[in-house]
């Protein structure tokens, strides 16, 4: 008979191809998982591995094996996850994704007091871009992400947490009036500075600023918005800075921040999880609760 084990243990070998660090990862003795793949194999008639002597490689078979091993763990998971939350909402361990321009300047905020609220949660971040989160989030690696709205993908669903204005950063000048509401139109034939290809505020941002000629649009290696605000601080161009950003990166007396007029440019920031989850009163449970921490 088939194990859960089993699976497992070649899901480790299928992710590190390596006897030694699966083994590692799954906190057993290489003999130890060797000899259940090999079981394995005799139990499907089939080998699943290709052993050599400085590699490890699944086979054909095995990556067909894989792939369905892949969803009877997740189904598993899915139904531990159900029994948890009807017993005790909120606990046992989420694996939550949240993106570079939201993660640190919400997670301070919010996590003290969730993990105080809900002392069995066991939260894991793994904080990356949207299109490697919402992949994470449909394969079952991720249980909920929280991004900007709306996230691409079969199967998803989503429940609001916060509207994030943007704000224009600038250079100081003493020429400008802070007070005053910037407009789209103020930014023709400056120096629109962004984060590289990848980071959908990126795509926000050029999503409002469309009708700024091209050359002016200026996308940077830089992959934090700390690196961009010190590119304004030194005058080498303008940005939109999403609101929740503000009081942790703009310290700086060279960097104005101007709200733009009506109807300002803005994001709504949700948590997303699968519709197929069981965990869905969790997360409507979470995102409340978010919500109300900062919306207070």
């Amino acid at each position: 008979m088939i194990s859960l084990r089993q699976l497992r243990y070649l899901q480790a070998l299928s992710k590190h191809l390596h006897f030694g660090r699966a083994a590692e990862s799954v906190s057993v003795s290489q003999p130890a998982l060797s000899m259940q793949i090999r079981e394995l194999e005799t139990y499907l008639g089939i080998t699943l591995v290709e052993r050599q002597s400085n590699a490890v490689h699944l086979t054909r078979e095995g990556q067909e094996v894989m792939m369905r091993a892949e969803r009877i763990l997740a189904e598993v998971r899915d139904l531990v996850d159900y029994a948890r939350q009807v017993s005790l909402p909120l606990s046992g361990p989420l694996r939550l994704g949240i993106i570079p321009s939201i993660a640190p300047y919400l997670l301070p905020k919010v996590l003290p007091k969730i993990t105080k609220t809900h002392p069995d949660l066991e939260l894991t971040i793994r904080e990356t871009l949207t299109e490697t989160l919402s992949r994470e989030l449909q394969t079952g690696d991720l249980d909920a992400v929280i991004a900007a709205l709306p996230m691409d993908g079969a199967g998803l669903v989503s429940a609001e947490i916060f509207e994030d204005r943007f704000l224009l950063a600038r250079k100081t000048d003493p020429t400008i009036d802070p007070k005053k509401r910037a407009e789209v139109c103020d930014l023709d034939g400056t120096n629109l500075l962004l984060l590289e290809e990848g980071h959908c505020l990126r795509d926000q941002a050029l999503n409002y600023c469309q009708n700024i000629p091209s050359p002016s649009r200026n996308t940077l290696g830089a992959t934090s918005l700390a690196t961009v605000i010190q590119m304004v601080a030194a005058g080498y161009g303008v940005t939109l800075l999403p609101e929740i950003c503000a009081d942790v990166e703009v310290r700086d007396e060279r960097v104005l921040l101007q709200r733009f007029a009506e109807p300002q440019p803005r994001r709504m920031v949700g948590l997303i999880w699968r519709k197929s989850s069981p965990r869905h009163q969790d997360f409507e449970v979470l995102a409340e609760t978010l919500s109300g921490l900062l919306n207070a």
